[in-house]
């Protein structure tokens, strides 16, 4: 009889065959199966050679091929695909087996399919994974969270399986039901906000300075030794490098400006506004790629709107370091607001969730992955309870350092009219922030007037109401 295999993998598109073929590189025996016989096929006949693969072309064999408790991976599209494989896959299933989707599910989706699947007594985790198909392969961040049985037993794979930066693996458990996805999906919208800076910056080199790609690549190359060492910054100088295959022009000014979106920075920002968290350097990136997908609308507007109000100019001594200081200081606050959302949802839901360890396993892997989260780490290790990133040493004095660039180039953006929307949200949620006493106090006075909602004093304990139509009494609420 045929030994049976460590953990299987259904869903055998890029992502799925890369972590089955991750799996089986790192010395586990790997069932594989995909609704579409062909692809488990070749995968088989094209890597079958790097480790052992047990493919099946039913369902009913897949499970049979796999050892108990068995631990199963989906890696198909997130939503109801993911629902139709778990209830293909159910009835058979035995009690303490489990159910890994590592895919970019929604958070409540996982808390609701891990409740579903304890009814009938079997394990579900909700695993995030970053790093693309080459980080599927080569090793990933990896976040699981689910059942804690579920990663006492799945925790010698995957934590082979993910990347390791100084002997640590880039994998640990985040906390129970949804905990995980929720990590990748704050980790995916940090990652809309960091590449929304980085082209903001791109942008005010090309659009002000009349700088080409490869000349602004070549600064992007440089920053990769400093403080913005990151592998976005890295890759980043690599794609404005890349000539078209035509040889007349670089690729990045044949690529269409419309940027596409497959869920996770709108959900990240939809639940902070639940949450009641200001992202606006997320949110700021979500609605910026959402502005791109309307050309015919941009278009329109451009000939309503005539006459270019930039005045280009050659990049004297500094222009372009005040660009990469206010993309620094922007980057930090864009950083600094995702962990506070994860902090808040931590108690929200319940989680636990260590802020140190999310920044230790986000070092290698992930897309986000960057020199200063090595400072983030430190920060927590040294400041636990510190309420936002900013308030930390390093990043308050960083901040600091660069304000003064950060103000001038978000000036010069207005005034040249390049939109910097997360340039500019970061710095007034930086200014916002700063300030003991804002305006809100206007505002709820506003809301008093016109729906009694009450307002707390600063001379008094208690909550209060104005009767401005009536008398202009102030009452007791």
């Amino acid at each position: 009889m045929a030994e049976l295999a460590d953990l299987g993998v259904t869903g055998l598109a890029v992502m799925g065959a890369n972590l089955a073929r991750n799996a089986a590189r790192k010395g586990f025996r790997v069932a594989v199966h995909n609704r579409s016989p062909e692809k488990t096929d070749r995968l088989v006949g094209e890597h079958g050679g790097e480790g052992t693969f047990v493919p099946s072309h039913s369902i009913e064999d897949f499970v049979a091929s796999l050892a108990k408790p068995r631990a199963i991976i989906i890696m198909v599209k997130a939503g109801k695909p993911t629902d139709d494989v778990i209830a293909e896959l159910v009835p058979h299933l035995e009690e303490g087996d489990i159910i890994i989707d590592a895919g970019n599910a929604l958070f409540s989706d996982t808390r609701r399919r891990e409740r579903e699947l304890a009814e009938k007594k079997l394990l579900f985790v909700g695993m995030g994974v970053s790093g693309g198909e080459e980080g599927a392969l080569e090793g990933p961040s990896i976040m699981p969270g689910g059942a804690k049985a579920a990663w006492e037993r799945i925790r010698p794979m995957v934590t082979k399986m993910a990347i390791t930066v100084d002997g640590t693996p880039c994998c640990a458990y985040m906390g129970p039901d949804g905990a995980g996805h929720y990590v990748k999906m704050v980790h995916n919208g940090i990652e809309y906000a960091d590449m929304q800076l980085i082209a903001e910056a791109y942008d005010l080199m090309r659009s002000v300075y009349g700088m080409s790609a490869g000349e602004i690549g070549r600064v992007f190359a440089g920053w990769k030794t400093g403080d913005l060492d990151s592998y976005l910054i890295e890759i980043t100088a690599t794609v404005l490098a890349k000539q078209d295959p035509s040889g007349t022009a670089a690729l990045v000014d044949r690529i269409r400006d419309e940027a596409e979106q497959k869920g996770t920075g709108r959900w990240t920002a939809q639940s902070a506004l639940e949450l009641g968290v200001p992202i606006t350097a997320i949110t700021e990136a979500v609605y910026a790629r959402a502005l791109s997908g309307r050309p015919a609308q941009r278009a329109a507007a451009a000939k309503a709107f005539e006459g270019n109000r930039t005045q280009k100019k050659t990049a004297g001594p500094g222009d372009l370091d005040k660009i990469r200081d206010a993309l620094y200081a922007s980057k930090i606050v864009a950083y600094a607001q995702g962990f506070e959302q994860l902090a808040v949802a931590s108690k929200e839901y319940k989680w636990d969730l260590d802020p140190g360890l999310i920044a230790t396993i986000w070092r290698g892997g992930c897309i986000i992955r960057a020199a200063f989260l090595d400072r983030i780490r430190e920060g927590y290790e040294a400041h636990p309870d510190a309420p936002s990133l900013l308030l930390q040493p390093y990043f308050r004095d960083a901040v600091i350092k660069a304000e003064p660039a950060w103000r001038e180039v978000v000036v010069s953006a207005v005034q040249n009219g390049i939109a910097v929307p997360a340039f500019a949200s970061s710095l007034a949620y930086f200014d916002g922030l700063r300030r003991e006493r804002g305006p809100a106090n206007l505002l709820q006075g506003l809301r008093d007037y016109f729906g009694a909602h009450t307002y707390r004093r600063t001379d008094k304990d208690g909550s209060f109401h104005t009767r401005w139509s009536q008398d202009g009494s102030e009452v007791d609420a």
